[in-house]
């Protein structure tokens, strides 16, 4: 058997030696040691033999290196060589390149789906939070101010999303359905009453009417929504 040393320096010939007399432990061995060692130079040419000698491991590792160091590969000898000799396998490594690339977005994709789910989920949370137990400055209109100024710590979205409510409470355009913000407030409104499911118990103000798709965002519906809140207003409202 060949020492580390002899694989280190005869890989590449041990490799086709081995896949050439089917000697699959040398192979084994030769295809581990040479991706250990792959480099900028010599990447080209080991994704060559990895092709030609059946060697799926080595090839898999040889284009996920040149995937993540390509611009300084195209500078080497050894791909100007396989551009002028091997469109075909030029053709695949792009490829690869390209779903990569392709699988990397999907996946930062989906990691921002998901912390949106997570912030929408926090969000309907505390909403019910504030609407059942009431928080630092807005709360049931049934339920006795606490007068406490320590912001909530329960969620990171509560102060926001009570700074939301108060500009709700008095804004000027939100009738004709201008402001940004008032709409935002009736998405998610409108999102908890979707997903709500005891909608006769629930305190969150339009939850059984808000499942069914508003006409329109009238004044009366408007004045009812704010009169279900009580609003502590010992600072004013920040817009």
């Amino acid at each position: 058997m060949c020492t580390e040393e002899q694989t280190e320096k005869h890989g590449i010939h041990l490799l086709a030696l081995s896949h050439l007399y089917l000697v699959p432990q040398l192979k084994q061995r030769c295809t581990k040691g040479m991706a250990e060692r792959l480099t900028i130079e010599n990447a080209v040419d080991v994704l060559q033999l990895a092709r030609l000698c059946d060697a799926p491991d080595l090839y898999l590792k040889c284009m996920k290196f040149l995937s993540s160091n390509f611009k300084k590969v195209e500078e080497t000898e050894g791909w100007k060589f396989l551009q002028d000799h091997d469109p075909c396998l030029e053709l695949e490594i792009l490829q690869f390149m390209d779903e990569a690339d392709s699988r990397k977005k999907r996946r930062r994709r989906h990691r921002r789906e998901q912390s949106l789910y997570l912030q929408l989920s926090e969000a309907m949370v505390c909403l019910e939070h504030i609407c059942t137990e009431g928080c630092t400055s807005v709360g049931p209109y049934d339920m006795e101010s606490s007068h406490k100024r320590v912001p909530c710590s329960n969620f990171d979205t509560c102060q926001g999303l009570q700074l939301l409510i108060r500009h709700f409470a008095s804004c000027k355009t939100r009738a004709n359905g201008g402001c940004l913000r008032c709409k935002r407030r009736w998405q998610l409104l409108r999102l908890h009453a979707s997903v709500c499911d005891q909608p006769q118990d629930c305190r969150v103000p339009l939850c059984r009417s808000g499942r069914k798709p508003p006409t329109s965002l009238c004044v009366p519906m408007q004045a009812r929504h704010i009169c279900m809140y009580r609003y502590k207003m010992t600072a004013p409202p920040q817009l």
